[in-house]
């Protein structure tokens, strides 16, 4: 997904998605890249959507801009607690090739891990926006341990992460404000217990690799102060039964064509 871009310093790439619709600044050698997930968690964001769209732990800010890109009546804040991966955002906001995105997106430096006057001083405060998106880190300690602390800060999580992640994005939302969160299935107990009192009409869209394997992500949306229950929605195949290319169906969320 490469694209040559001459005043990119070393170290850096310039990577177009969906078809090049946008583009991004990523890291080439150390900290989080963004791909698949990015893209089918801001195919949970309507096309048709207007408001305000928060994205948590933006990193360099692949689903938010993806967001952005597809929703042309959302305004989007890349939220990322590394000054450092927060800077590959900013570059990529302020990207020619994103130029039909200008005026339209921000970045903000915060931990969202944070709670009461702190986290309002950092800029997240009540009721401001009207669908938050994450993909925050979920592998454990041990797993796919790597020596790159910024790349280790993308991916592992801490003890109660869900909780103060989605406390933070109930708090930040509005009321029927929607959420959209891509993980492991492992983490759905978590996070539904996370999202009890705070979201409702829950649908969890199971992700397979292939037909006859088992699931590797869920997505989770659900909506602020609702009382509906949870469902499990269709899932979403990403392969066909062999080889590794895309079914129709994922090939399309991926290149930012279909609501998930």
């Amino acid at each position: 997904m490469s694209a040559p871009f001459s005043s990119l310093p070393y170290g850096e790439t310039l990577d177009a998605f969906h078809r090049g619709a946008f583009y991004l600044v990523q890291p080439s050698a150390k900290g989080h890249r963004s791909g698949i997930d990015a893209m089918i968690l801001a195919s949970a964001v309507p096309a048709d959507f207007k408001g305000k769209v928060a994205d948590l732990g933006a990193g360099a800010g692949a689903a938010g801009l993806a967001v952005a890109s597809r929703c042309a009546n959302t305004d989007v804040t890349l939220i990322e607690r590394s000054p450092e991966m927060l800077l590959y955002a900013e570059k990529s906001c302020a990207l020619s090739e994103n130029t039909h995105m200008h005026g339209r997106l921000s970045c903000l430096q915060a931990d969202v891990t944070m709670t009461g006057p702190a986290r309002h001083e950092a800029g997240l405060t009540d009721n401001q926006f009207d669908y938050v998106i994450m993909n925050p880190p979920f592998n454990q300690s041990h797993d796919r341990a790597t020596p790159d602390d910024l790349k280790a800060q993308a991916h592992v999580m801490h003890q109660g992460m869900f909780e103060s992640w989605i406390r933070t994005a109930s708090g930040i939302l509005r009321p029927r404000g929607h959420i959209a969160i891509i993980a492991r299935p492992a983490n759905l107990n978590e996070i539904l217990s996370a999202m009890e009192r705070r979201f409702g009409g829950i649908a969890i869209v199971p992700l397979y690799a292939r037909p006859d394997e088992p699931a590797i992500r869920v997505v989770i949306t659900g909506i602020k102060g609702s009382r509906a229950p949870v469902f499990l929605a269709p899932p979403l195949i990403l392969h066909k039964s062999s080889g590794h290319e895309f079914t129709p169906r994922a090939e399309s969320l991926i290149n930012g064509c279909d609501n998930l």
